[in-house]
């Protein structure tokens, strides 16, 4: 087996149920079990700085799972994993990825880490994990290591699983019958009272959303309790929501804020129920964006400018981090405000880093969020959590409507683009990374001889031009995908027809090099 190919970024994803052609399963309940007890191994190693590690201290490893039709059997396999390596298993059952970070800092009861078994929006045939421990988010590095361990366990004739009942001693050898447990935990009870806490503090009432009918799209995800066990309890009519109920198949949309038939079925259902706002989560409810009273959506640019609005009135100056394909209209926004804008890479992490370098190196950036929705607040730890980025929203929302106002009045003056688009242009697998370098120097090298086109300076990713021409005015982005072979090319302008002429020149300025995309 290649167990590399299981790692994507920080996390680890993979085929786990048959019935899509072409792609076979290799994210097994053995695996998953092999990769629990070489997370184990990787903890003893962390904890003591030795290869070895400290088999003899009892680890308790929170577990949650999305509704996907795999969730239980591999968080099953998990948990035997974690128990046959000698440490204590907390079975959270349904959960949220934020949920399975904050057991591992909780006041009360906390775990030493936690596993998220999801593979966020990917199909219904896909499954991963996710790290955490009180420091956070397991980084690409931590992954390697990990999956290394299993690895070499696999090729030492490690078994593939045993069985073990809850309470009973595993045959690993430093482990006891009373450090090496399973108990069930309703974490999700316990997250929901503290992001209710939090509004209602935030907004300085018992009931803060009293009167208002807001509608949650959870896609069939596991995002429902922040209809039923948020929502509901601070007064807020949830009876509009839709698509509550976990079903892993997703039979009625992908649960995606970036993916336009979601994103249409929620602005449907606000203006279907006449609601106060609408709010839609991905599977596992790292990422979320909202809709305002008219149905109209608030994600991508218009989320970070609402959420940075927020933030700027809290933290004047802040600097605001985001990924590299937010537009100008934005940067403009952010800069009026007082604020920083700081256009970084993408992928979730990156922007959650290199945030936290910043302040670190005595910068104050407070906010870390992509157009895809992953929103890091430093208030919140640098979690990426769509249900706490709501509910700092919600806050805000609250506070307007006792002054007749809306969240959409926030960001009345963002100046958004006459016209946008992604293409992604496929790259042979074998060298697609040289092939793809190829592209991105070429026109790092012949943009700025095109009359009106200039580089973005400074930039962080791939190559940004901006394209000044009275026909285009507007700007685009070429990059090489994190983790595919793929080019996507992000362009905006601001004149009709705008997007077409800058993609010809483009084009043209490619088949010049001998380069045909």
């Amino acid at each position: 087996m290649d167990w590399k190919k299981l790692q994507n970024g920080s996390d680890i994803r993979g085929v786990a149920a048959p019935g899509v052609e072409g792609e076979e399963v290799n994210l097994t309940p053995e695996v998953a079990g092999a990769i629990a007890r070489a997370f184990v191994e990787w903890l003893h190693e962390r904890c003591s700085g030795t290869a070895s590690g400290s088999k003899g201290a009892c680890l308790s490893v929170a577990v949650g799972t999305d509704s996907r039709i795999t969730g239980e059997s591999l968080k099953a396999a998990v948990i035997q994993g974690l128990v046959a390596a000698g440490a204590g298993a907390v079975d959270c059952g349904m959960a949220s990825t934020p949920a399975m970070f904050m057991i591992t800092i909780d006041d009360g009861c906390p775990c030493d880490a936690g596993i998220m078994i999801t593979a966020s929006h990917l199909p219904w045939n896909r499954n991963g994990l996710k790290f955490f421990t009180p420091e956070g988010g397991l980084e690409k590095a931590d992954i390697s290591r990990v999956l290394e361990i299993a690895a070499e366990a696999a090729g030492e004739g490690a078994p593939s699983g045993q069985s073990v009942s809850p309470g009973t001693a595993p045959s690993t050898p430093g482990a006891t019958a009373s450090s090496a447990k399973v108990c069930k935990r309703d974490y999700m009870s316990e997250y929901s009272a503290f992001l209710a806490d939090y509004i209602r503090c935030g907004a300085g009432c018992d009931r803060p959303l009293e009167g208002m009918k807001i509608v949650v799209d959870a896609g069939n995800g596991a995002g429902g309790f922040f209809a039923t066990g948020v929502l509901a309890p601070l007064g807020a009519d949830i009876s509009g929501s839709r698509f509550l109920e976990p079903d892993g198949m997703f039979p009625n949309h992908v649960p995606n804020p970036e993916n336009a038939a979601a994103m249409q079925t929620i602005c449907s259902a606000v203006r279907e129920t006449g609601a106060d706002l609408g709010i839609i989560f991905d599977t596992d409810v790292d990422r979320s964006a909202i809709v305002d009273r008219a149905g109209e959506p608030i994600n991508r640019n218009s989320l970070i400018a609402l959420i940075s609005s927020v933030i700027l009135r809290e933290h004047p100056g802040s600097t605001i981090v985001t990924d590299s394909v937010t537009s100008v209209g934005l940067a403009d926004f952010i800069a009026a405000r007082g604020g920083v804008h700081h256009r970084f890479k993408r992928g979730y992490k990156n922007v959650i880093n290199e945030c936290k370098r910043l302040n670190t190196e005595g910068g104050d950036s407070w906010l870390a969020i992509e157009t895809s929705g992953h929103a890091a607040l430093r208030e919140n730890h640098y979690l990426d959590d769509g249900a706490f980025l709501v509910a700092k929203l919600l806050v805000k929302a609250a506070r307007l409507r006792k002054d007749g106002k809306e969240l959409g009045s926030l960001i009345a003056d963002l100046r958004q683009p006459m016209e946008s688009v992604e293409r992604r242009f496929s790259l042979p697998a074998d060298g697609f990374v040289a092939l793809g370098q190829k592209v991105l120097d070429t026109i790092a090298l012949r943009a700025p001889s095109v009359p009106g086109w200039s580089l973005e300076v400074p930039n962080f990713e791939g190559v940004r031009v901006n394209c000044a021409a009275p026909d285009e005015r507007g700007w685009f982005l070429m990059r090489l995908s994190l983790h595919d072979p793929v080019l996507p090319l992000n362009i905006e302008s601001d004149v009709p027809g705008g997007v077409a002429r800058i993609e010809e020149r483009l084009g043209a300025l490619l088949k010049e090099a001998g380069i045909a995309l």
